[in-house]
């Protein structure tokens, strides 16, 4: 049987978006105190989350067994979620409990792929399931439930998961050329100038973007809210696409980053627990060279914990049924 061809343009992208991972949440402290890391802020959660979604959805199409869910992702939620327990109240003298059902930090992606993996297959037999989902998107926002057990996430966040499952990648065939790549960066460049001169945007919180928080709590009217948020998925899919024709498909000397996205996203959280629980160094990042440094050490981050013996603990775990 021929082995499938391996798509190197979602390893690429998958690099791209864990390093963006990493970067907005250790500027999480301090973005607010320069201009470069408040608007750098504002384009990270604009897509990033959304695109790890899609491209989940889209390596998600067959339907998975109960038991490869439980212990690819049940399991490892359990056993994160006593680590992040046990590092919080032993090591940084954190006031936390062991909530299961409020997921710390950023596990919570664990939870919803389950939801979402589980769910899908059923959900797309459904008509219009993509209008259902987003309309079921903006409905969650009237809602105040907090983080228990990241509803709101979860179904703010679907559309994503079930349009990378529809995603057929030949899609792209016409629009990869030279026209497109021009075009496409053209409208990123046209974002990126518009983000960093509009001023309306400053009036709101980039929590508009986490799917976590109710209008209410964001301080927005429910038809205002409803409007933002229909211009964040409308921003969120552009993005996601956008990249899609300007990232490169070929082999690269970091593509093998993005098969060990996943270790990269658990350890990263807990350096960064220490660091923001257990100092103050990031909180007070606040010049332009300060800021780069930050950066710098972000990318280093990403190279370490994508080492070898990370990634073989990682597997271990999701592996141990």
């Amino acid at each position: 049987m021929e082995q499938k061809k391996r798509e190197y343009l979602f390893d690429n992208y998958k690099v791209l978006l864990i390093v963006l991972v990493v970067i907005g949440h250790f500027i999480e402290p301090c973005y607010d105190q320069n201009p470069f890391l408040y608007e750098l802020k504002w384009g990270i959660v604009a897509f990033h989350m959304p695109a790890f979604i899609f491209i989940s959805g889209y390596f998600s199409k067959k339907n998975p067994s109960i038991k490869k869910l439980i212990g690819g992702l049940v399991i490892p939620y359990f056993v994160y979620e006593i680590i992040y327990y046990l590092l919080y109240t032993l090591i940084l003298d954190k006031d936390t409990e062991l909530y299961f059902t409020r997921p710390k930090f950023s596990l919570w992606y664990l939870m919803a792929l389950f939801v979402w993996r589980l769910a899908a297959p059923l959900v797309r037999k459904v008509p219009y399931h993509m209008i259902l989902s987003l309309g079921a998107g903006l409905l969650i926002g009237l809602v105040g439930l907090g983080n228990f057990l990241s509803i709101p996430r979860i179904v703010f966040f679907f559309p994503f998961f079930l349009a990378g499952m529809e995603f057929d990648s030949s899609w792209l065939a016409k629009f990869r050329n030279r026209e497109g790549y021009i075009g496409a960066l053209a409208m990123l460049g046209t974002l990126a100038v518009f983000l960093f001169t509009d001023e309306y945007h400053h009036r709101l919180s980039v929590k508009i973007f986490y799917g976590r928080y109710s209008y209410g709590g964001l301080g927005l009217g429910t038809l205002e809210g409803i409007l933002i948020r229909m211009a964040c998925y409308a921003i969120s899919f552009l993005l996601i696409y956008l990249f899609m024709l300007v990232l490169p498909s070929e082999k690269k000397s970091y593509s093998y980053l993005g098969e060990r996205t996943m270790a990269v996203y658990i350890f990263h959280g807990l350096i960064y627990s220490c660091l923001k629980y257990g100092s103050s160094i990031l909180a007070s990042v606040e010049s332009m060279g300060e800021s780069l440094l930050l950066i710098v050490f972000c990318l280093a981050l990403v190279w370490i914990v994508s080492r070898k013996p990370f990634v073989l603990l990682t597997n271990k775990i999701a592996h141990m049924v």
